[in-house]
């Protein structure tokens, strides 16, 4: 089998638009926006665009990370598959939390003036665990901190659920529930994969916020997790992804309407909004998630599967790039923010510090480096070369 080039494009776009995302985050303002360093230029119109990516763009990852799934096992036993995954995402996920992450708790609290300069003498306290002043850091005051690569060790418990429940899905029962969630087609595609989402939200959200911290983030975890396995259950079938790109425009026009009346409704509802108002905005909310979805994977599927120059370096930067953006977006941030720059040239001069930060340190350090390259999520080798790789089958070890 061929690669999936939408496939890899898509998982591409949609870790490049994670450091927008994060750099946005420096300037949105408003309740529930809080992120580890502010810029006096907040605005709270970015609330819109942020709420428009925000309701899916996690989703559409461990939707795609279930699909890799589904690649991956047509190339190894389960075991085997468990061991490479947990190598490729645990080892990433050690070094980010010991050597890339404690850049950020550092520049966050030297903004607060919590923490003295010296960021050897912070490393030290960081890895033995504190203590740290109250309040120095958003969301923990001691310990260890996984910030952004708290996707890591999510994807890693998904994966290692699923691989346990293989015999039990491709059984003959388990076949016969995926032919059944493949053959979905028109309306029924766009609608019934939202109800278990709906489900979720109205049994758990309430109770369970997400937090990022793993244990106790149950709505969250019944949210990634059933996208995760639609993924998984979506993999190559060539019927689906047919209807997906047929159903493309469909999916847009009713992913656009969704999110409008979502919008108007987490804006106007009172507090103590009747019962079925609440519902109904609760609706459209993950009516929105999932059409946004298949709106994204129906336009990636009709125009980004084909082998793009651009594409095999791409899908090896992206794990790297992952692992250090946050790092570099918050110590240029809080160089740059207190130079009164403005509101267009600092946060240009924020992102376009990020990406070549990213870049030089992938292309520069990281990818020429053997012993560097796993802690990064890549091969111990380099890759092979961008026309062999284009040929090759699906991967088994990309992040996705």
């Amino acid at each position: 089998m061929n690669r999936r080039h939408d496939i890899d494009a898509l998982r591409v776009l949609a870790f490049g638009l994670l450091i927008l995302y994060h750099a946005a985050m420096l300037y949105v303002a408003g309740e529930g926006w809080d992120f580890h360093l502010k810029s006096s230029h907040t605005t709270e119109w970015l609330q819109y665009p942020m709420l428009f990516l925000n309701r899916w763009r996690m989703e559409l990852l461990f939707l795609v990370s279930g699909l890799a799934v589904n690649f991956m096992r047509r190339r190894g036993s389960i075991g085997r598959l468990a061991g490479k995954r947990s190598l490729r995402l645990l080892l990433p996920l050690v070094f980010g939390v010991l050597v890339v992450v404690p850049i950020q708790p550092y520049v966050q609290g030297l903004s607060n003036h919590l923490v003295e300069p010296g960021f050897g003498h912070f490393l030290l306290r960081y890895w033995s665990g504190g203590p740290w002043p109250a309040g120095a850091f958003t969301g923990w005051q001691y310990g260890f901190t996984w910030n952004h690569l708290w996707y890591l060790p999510y994807l890693w418990v998904y994966t290692m659920l699923l691989l346990a429940l293989l015999p039990l899905l491709e059984s003959r029962p388990g076949q016969r529930l995926r032919g059944a969630c493949l053959s979905l087609r028109g309306a029924r595609l766009l609608l019934l994969p939202a109800l278990p989402l709906l489900l979720w939200a109205s049994l758990l959200a309430s109770h369970y916020p997400v937090t990022g911290a793993l244990w106790g983030d149950w709505y969250a975890h019944a949210i990634y997790a059933t996208v995760f396995l639609y993924g998984y259950l979506l993999g190559t079938d060539a019927g689906l992804w047919a209807e997906l790109a047929r159903l493309r425009r469909a999916s847009l026009l009713t992913a656009l309407g969704c999110f409008a009346g979502y919008l108007l409704g987490i804006q106007t509802l009172p507090d103590d909004a009747a019962l079925p108002l609440v519902l109904t905005v609760r609706a459209l909310h993950y009516l929105y998630l999932w059409s946004a979805i298949v709106a994204v994977l129906g336009w990636g599927h009709a125009y980004l599967d084909r082998p793009f120059g651009w594409l095999p370096y791409a899908r090896e930067a992206v794990y790297p790039w992952y692992v250090l953006h946050q790092s570099l977006l918050l110590l240029f941030a809080w160089r740059l923010m207190p130079l009164g720059l403005g509101p267009v040239v600092e946060p240009l001069l924020i992102v376009l510090a990020t990406v070549a930060g990213c870049a030089l340190l992938h292309e520069c350090v990281i990818r020429r480096v053997r012993w560097l390259r796993p802690l990064f999520g890549l091969d111990a080798a380099p890759s092979r070369t961008p026309r062999i790789a284009a040929r090759m089958p699906q991967p088994a070890d990309d992040l996705a």
